[in-house]
């Protein structure tokens, strides 16, 4: 990267006093005016911008400015020569550009030194066509975010760069960029937290505290390669508080259907066959699933569907190659009756071959070359591993390329593909001068503005997210009444307002791989990726052992996202590739049966944590630290902030993992809060396990019986469902004849004796699981206490109107070798046989009206 810096001072005032919590600064540097504002927002919520004429914001950015909500009585401003003072609910926030740049300081409350403070002398830089933004780096603190970033969890002391790469077969440890583009940026201390966010779709680079020298010290620097800098600052007293406040700003996660929560399975192999045809080979694979006894939701359908049937065999994004599927229609009608939906695989690039392709260069929906001036043409991925051909981005600012794609998703979404997969939407553009057509209503613009046609400038990230919006919009015209999916590989902060789910990519078969994912899944889930997962035993790179598989299947059921899909390639079979069966081992298809039906009992628990997220920002997946910030062990242990080994999966379940082979322990860490001094977990795998709080141990975790770690926190409850396939409540058609989901039980984790009237309160959240949004969640509440021989369960529910639940009891079902009755509402509640585990069940009076 050029370095072009040019450092604006003498800055004046150009506003003026009138009450508003903001400052306008212009400085003349050369000639050239920079300007500068700050303002407070909303409490906890600055906005920084740092502009020129040669460094200009675009209009269509990955989030609109907020309006302004701030309660006058609680902020105060002061200005005097060269200094303005913002205090906004006990926040402290400094402007200072007496001795050159601008300087902002912010002190949260409690606080003798800033949170966040401007590098003194080289704060805001315009660099060429570009910005860079230094700040002062806090040493020995956490810092995390930036969207998907090689593990470990803690960024601190790295470099990244801030875009988007199809990264095939990475390094989960090593490789940069991977396939998002968010730059947010958090740093996480035990006395408050703080987070940078840039709105930029630009390329751009992040050094967190990876640069020093003798004279600036240890920094923080964000280079942005062009335009000027727009970037909200987050405060909050912890991690849940910045997630929240940054949902307000980007938008809360999208709700994928409820089916979306079972085993998605996928291999590129299949829908690459020819003999047999595609279509036989997936409905053998259907027939196999019957045959094993494994309940299956979805299938993730790759683009071998669209490869042409004569030479050059590329894939042609919305045909069909009409040998391996002869009749789409029925085909999918065939699976939907198989109880599996489709996922299609579609990328935003054609090649030259495609059938209408020179139909998109007339009408302008690809990129223009500037040194041409022509249709702009690059190498593109096309039949296997490294195989590519010539051809052309879609341009999503386009009108031409915007609808022609929105007309693709629209007939493949009335043809009854249930999801669309963007893949291969990280959009790696070769020149960043190639011209963007502008032409998109959806793209928003300034009336009377040239800022010119650059892809540089607009971002070639600002093409993912348009992509998502438009197959998000067609799949609403279909079905307005259902919620739309849209799967997607890439991402910018923007794309998840139009794209509910995504993943880490095309993953190598590793137990460091499985072990780095865990990393990657909190760092997804506090950038609001948060329907986010892995592909279950590697996408690329050898087959998995048989341990490896068993223990990647019992990590993954504790995500949002379960999948197996795979492309494995190999010098032999370079365009087929192979695949990742659940019955692959005979020695373990047992075992992994067992472990996708549980991910299947647990549903109600993993959907009502997606309820939670949806209108929280909450995610399912959290550091071991979220909500334990007083315990100093989840700050000064690197293997707690390296994040690769343990997670919360909600509030209730503590998982971890065991990420060598032949091992049959796992290590977990007990975090421990001050305002709980009783806290203790129980393992979940065993009979009785009590453990307290704040120690590290050793738990039994032998792959073929007790599985990995999972520790439940005392006083906690979760709904689980059947080990089956059901129908959600709101699917207007059940050609499966699927089982309806008129089960449910509470698995509760009471004390080993007495409470001490210590009451435990917790809810769960369902809907009908297909409805768009707005969603109409309905609450679920257990509260329990309990005594050497009994445990008080007492129920209650808020539901929604239309809202009526096929299941009419509960049953509530304590951990094992807990011999223990439960009184359910006040009555004793019928006592059920104990199941393979140990673990006794109760049947409770009728908790719903007929």
């Amino acid at each position: 990267m050029v370095q072009l810096e040019v450092v604006p001072t003498g800055f004046q005032r150009v506003s003026k006093e009138d009450g508003t919590p903001s400052v306008s600064l212009q400085s003349m540097k050369n000639g050239t005016a920079f300007n500068f504002t700050f303002e407070a927002l909303r409490p906890g919520l600055f906005r920084t911008s740092f502009t020129s004429k040669d460094h200009r914001l675009p209009p269509h950015r990955a989030a609109p400015v907020p309006s302004r909500k701030l309660d006058d009585e609680r902020v105060t401003t002061s200005h005097t020569d060269n200094v303005s003072t913002l205090q906004v609910e006990n926040i402290t926030a400094k402007v200072d550009w007496s001795s050159g740049p601008p300087l902002v300081s912010i002190t949260l409350p409690n606080q003798k030194a800033p949170i966040y403070t401007d590098l003194p002398n080289r704060s805001y830089v315009a660099d060429g066509p570009g910005i860079a933004h230094y700040t002062r780096y806090n040493s020995k603190t956490l810092h995390l975010g930036l969207g998907e970033k090689p593990a470990p969890m803690d960024l601190s002391n790295r470099h990244f760069v801030l875009s988007a790469t199809d990264s095939f077969g990475y390094d989960v440890h090593r490789t940069d960029p991977m396939y998002k583009h968010i730059p947010l940026l958090i740093n996480a201390t035990p006395s408050g937290c703080v987070a940078i966010f840039s709105t930029s779709h630009a390329r751009g680079y992040y050094s967190v505290g990876s640069e020093m020298d003798g004279m600036w010290g240890r920094f923080k620097v964000y280079r942005q390669e062009y335009g000027g800098l727009e970037q909200y600052i987050i405060t909050g007293k912890t991690l849940k508080d910045i997630v929240t406040i940054y949902a307000d700003l980007v938008g809360y996660p999208l709700l994928v259907p409820r089916w979306a929560f079972g085993y998605l399975a996928g291999g590129m192999k299949y829908s690459m066959l020819d003999e047999p045809r595609a279509c036989d080979a997936l409905m053998d694979f259907a027939s196999k699933l019957k045959k094993h006894d494994i309940p299956c939701s979805g299938f993730q359908m790759s683009s071998g569907y669209t490869v042409a049937e004569t030479e050059p065999k590329t894939r042609n994004v919305f045909t069909w190659n009409y040998h391996r599927f002869p009749d789409p229609k029925g085909f999918v009608d065939a699976y939907h009756k198989a109880g599996i939906r489709l996922i299609a695989n579609i990328k935003p690039y054609v090649l030259e071959n495609h059938p209408e392709y020179e139909k998109l260069k007339k009408e302008g929906a690809l990129f223009t070359d500037s040194l041409t001036m022509a249709s702009a043409e690059a190498r593109l991925w096309s039949a296997g591993g490294g195989e590519s051909g010539v051809g052309g981005h879609i341009d999503f600012t386009s009108e031409a390329g915007y609808r022609w794609w929105y007309e693709g998703v629209r007939e493949l979404r009335k043809l009854g593909i249930d999801c669309m997969w963007n893949d291969n939407n990280e959009y790696i553009i070769p020149h960043d001068k190639w011209q963007c057509a502008l032409t998109e209503p959806n793209l928003k613009q300034q009336d009377g503005q040239d800022y010119g046609k650059d892809v540089g400038f607009w971002g070639r990230a600002l093409n993912t997210e348009l992509m998502g919006k438009s197959s998000h919009d067609a799949c609403v015209e279909v079905y307005p009444n259902e919620r739309p999916f849209v799967l997607t590989r890439s991402a910018t902060a923007g794309t998840l307002r139009y794209c509910a789910s995504s993943w880490s990519g095309d993953n190598t078969t590793s137990w460091d791989g499985m072990r780095g994912a865990n990393a990657l899944s909190l760092t997804a889930g506090i950038c609001l990726m948060q329907c986010y997962g892995h592909d279950i035993g590697g996408f690329e790179g050898p087959q998995p052992s048989p341990e490896l598989l068993v223990r990647w299947c019992q990590q993954g059921i504790y995500s949002s996202r379960f999948a197996i899909n795979c492309f494995k390639t190999s010098p032999e079979n370079n365009s087929v590739g192979d695949v990742i069966e659940p019955w692959m081992y005979e020695e373990t298809t047992s075992l992994v049966r067992d472990i996708i039906k549980r991910r299947y009992e647990l549903i109600p628990y993993l959907y009502s944590l997606a309820l939670e997220s949806h209108t929280t920002a909450a995610p399912p997946q959290r550091w071991t630290g979220w909500g334990f910030e007083q315990d100093p062990e989840v700050w000064q242990s690197k293997l707690l902030t390296d994040g690769e080994t343990q997670y919360w999966l909600g509030d209730a379940l503590l998982v971890g993992g065991v990420f060598e082979p032949k091992q049959d322990v796992g290590k977990v860490y007990l975090p421990k809060d001050p305002a709980s001094p009783d806290l203790q977990f129980l393992d979940v795998n065993a009979s009785q396990k009590f453990y307290d709080a704040g120690q590290w141990i050793e738990v039994p975790a032998k792959w073929q019986d007790e599985g990995i770690p999972v520790l439940a926190r005392v006083g906690s409850a979760i709904p689980v469902g059947k080990p089956v396939q059901v129908r959600s409540p709101g699917d207007k058609e059940n050609f499966a004849k699927l089982p309806e989901d008129d089960y449910r039980a509470v698995e509760i984790f009471p004390p080993k004796g007495s409470s001490h009237g210590k009451e435990f309160a917790n809810r769960w959240f369902e809907d009908d699981g297909v409805s768009p949004p707005p969603v109409r969640i309905s609450i679920f509440a257990v509260k329990y206490t309990s005594e050497e021989d009994t445990v008080y369960v007492t129920f209650s529910e808020q539901l929604q109107e239309g809202y009526d639940p096929a299941w009419k009891e509960l049953e509530i079902i304590l951990p094992s070798g807990d011999a223990r009755a439960v009184a359910f509402n006040g009555k004793g509640a019928e006592s059920m046989a104990t199941d393979e585990k140990g673990r006794k069940h109760f049947r409770c009076e009728s908790v719903r009206r007929a």
